[in-house]
C-alpha cells in the first residue's frame, strides 16, 4: 500500500487512490481560506486543491494540465490537482498558501 506523508502525518492508500479523497477522508486541510466552501468538488476546473507532489502518481490529465495552464497558475510551477491525480506509489507533499495554493510559502509540508 502506498504511504502519503503530509502535515506531519502518514496516510495509507490503495494503489490508484484519488489523492484529494485521501486528503479529504484523512482530515487533512487541503483548501485554504474561502476555497473550503467555494470549489469544484473535484472536477477539476477550479484549481484550488493545487499541491506539489514528490513520489509516484499518474500522469496529468488533460483537466490537470488545462487548469494549471491558466491565472494564477502556471504550468512552469511544479504543482498537480490533487482530484485529478491517482496515487501509484509513496508521496510527500506540500501546499502552498494562496487561495489556488498557487503562493510561495507553505501551509503545510510532509514533514508537518
Amino acid at each position: 500500500m502506498p504511504k502519503v506523508e503530509v502535515a506531519g502525518k502518514t496516510l495509507q492508500c490503495d494503489r490508484g487512490a484519488n489523492l484529494r479523497q485521501v486528503l479529504l477522508d484523512n482530515g487533512i486541510d487541503l483548501y485554504n481560506g474561502k476555497a473550503k466552501l467555494i470549489n469544484c468538488r473535484g472536477l477539476g476546473s477550479c484549481g484550488t486543491c493545487a499541491v506539489e507532489i514528490k513520489g509516484e502518481v499518474s500522469a496529468p490529465n488533460w483537466r490537470d494540465r488545462t487548469r494549471r495552464s491558466l491565472p494564477p497558475h502556471s504550468p512552469a510551477k511544479n504543482l498537480r490537482l490533487a482530484c485529478q491525480t491517482q496515487v501509484l506509489g509513496d508521496v510527500k507533499l506540500t501546499k502552498y498558501e494562496g487561495f489556488w495554493g498557487q503562493g510561495e510559502n507553505p501551509v503545510w509540508t510532509a514533514e508537518g
